[in-house]
């Protein structure tokens, strides 16, 4: 993790959503979080502090071989290059691999993708730069590479959005929403047998009162786009960066290559699953300052009016993602999974999403957050394994074997994170 040189300390996180939650786990099994000597290892390196699950898939047991989709060929008598071209080379639709963020460059083997950045500015004239992900309009997406997400329109709430003003060269002004990237990002694992929740938890960003990554511009149809805020307050030449040049404390944790000259921004991805399809996604901001922690993204306080455990009703700006809390532990163990795991120095969560572009039709980037946990009787029964899929959790919560964290119902927690999706692996 790139540590900075300033920092707010962690203390005023305490009253965070999360730390609420995650202090009901501690009755999570100790069979399933046999992972303090890893986190001991990685206090030793790292200092107090060690880097987020977000930025956990670098190491040997992390990328996407976690989940990449092993050869077609294994079992057959001929190599793999007898076989066609993949099923989604000719219906996006069906299996295999699909880009769905296409204004992006992916690069499989490091698990980044390179994006356009775009120059904003406050009404005040301060410097906001900015990325494009998904867009309310299905045909600004076809057009620019984005992923269409309709529920975007709901967004419209309170805070929800912020308002922009299209210029005459084609920059934005934004009334209001500014972003501090001076804090130092922090995760310290929780002490004994669970890492998670963590010790300490501090953001490396964070937005004021009145900042949301999805904007509305007022003068170009009213659409809402998702413009996550990748740096402020600094010029063009401070933005030319890349590897262990990148200084986080004037850009957004993910990102680990910027060229400003060249209009570019290379961000990092996590892995994930969307109806047991593994996925490549992006995570830049949530309205709860532990999960926005755990991401390595901004504090976005504006996303908590966005309405949550509506899911896909009517008028709901969300999907859901379910995570998981005490899934089984092993950086080598095929069924991984969780936050235990990836504050212990696994690898990546391997959060599960909800609908996706291609898979469902209610698809959104805010992700309302479902956290949950299995029982220790699931857990005495040897249940606990790798969930990859959304109606496979709701199968196991209704039959009691996850519930909520501490015992409670499964359903909200209330927080979202922003996280678009980048990548069908399958």
């Amino acid at each position: 993790m790139e540590e900075k040189a300033r920092g707010s300390g962690p203390s005023a996180l305490a009253r965070g959503r999360l730390f609420v939650i995650a202090g009901l786990v501690l009755v999570l099994a100790a069979a399933l979080v046999a992972g303090s000597s890893m986190r001991s290892e990685a206090q030793q390196e790292g200092g107090d502090g060690m880097q987020g699950p977000s930025q956990m898939g670098e190491g040997e047991s992390g990328g996407d071989d976690d989940v990449a989709p092993a050869p077609g060929s294994i079992g057959t008598d001929i190599p793999l290059q007898y076989n066609g071209p993949a099923p989604s080379e000719v219906t996006k639709e069906l299996i295999g691999p699909l880009e769905l963020l296409r204004a992006g460059e992916i690069d499989e083997e490091k698990d980044t993708v390179t994006l356009p950045l775009y120059r904003g500015e406050l009404a005040d004239g301060t410097p906001q730069w900015f990325v494009l992900t998904d867009t309310s309009n299905a045909d600004q997406a076809d057009a620019l590479g984005l992923n269409h997400s309709a529920k975007l329109s709901y967004a419209n709430t309170g805070r929800g959005t912020r308002a922009a003003t299209q210029n005459g060269d084609g920059t934005l002004t934004f009334e209001g929403g500014s972003v501090d990237f001076s804090p130092e990002h922090k995760i310290v694992p929780g002490e004994g047998e669970n890492a998670f929740p963590p010790a300490e938890a501090q953001p490396g960003s964070m937005g004021d009162e009145d900042y949301s990554p999805l904007v509305r511009v007022e003068n170009a149809g009213d659409e809402v786009y998702n413009a996550p805020v990748i740096a402020q307050g600094v010029g063009a030449d401070q933005l030319e960066m890349e590897g262990d040049e990148v200084d986080h404390s004037i850009v957004h944790d993910k990102v680990v290559g910027i060229s400003a000259s060249e209009g570019t921004v290379t961000l990092d991805l996590t892995n994930g699953f969307s109806f047991a399809r593994p996925v490549l996604y992006l995570s830049f901001d949530s309205n709860d300052p532990v999960a926005a922690a755990l991401e390595g993204s901004t504090l976005a306080p504006g996303l908590e009016d966005l309405g949550v455990g509506r899911d896909d009703s009517a008028f709901s700006a969300v999907e859901r993602i379910f995570i998981t809390a005490n899934g089984p532990m092993g950086g080598e163990n095929p069924q991984r999974q969780g936050l235990n795991s990836a504050v212990s120095g696994e690898g990546d969560p391997l959060n599960v999403f909800g609908g996706i572009p291609t898979v469902a039709t209610d698809y959104s980037p805010m992700w309302d957050a479902n956290i949950g946990e299995w029982t220790q009787e699931a857990t005495d029964k040897g249940y606990g394994s790798r969930v990859t899929e959304e109606f496979q959790i709701l199968g196991l919560a209704e039959q009691g074997h996850i519930t909520g964290p501490g015992g409670e119902p499964y359903g909200s927690t209330g927080i979202i994170i922003n996280c678009p999706i980048v990548m069908r692996l399958l």
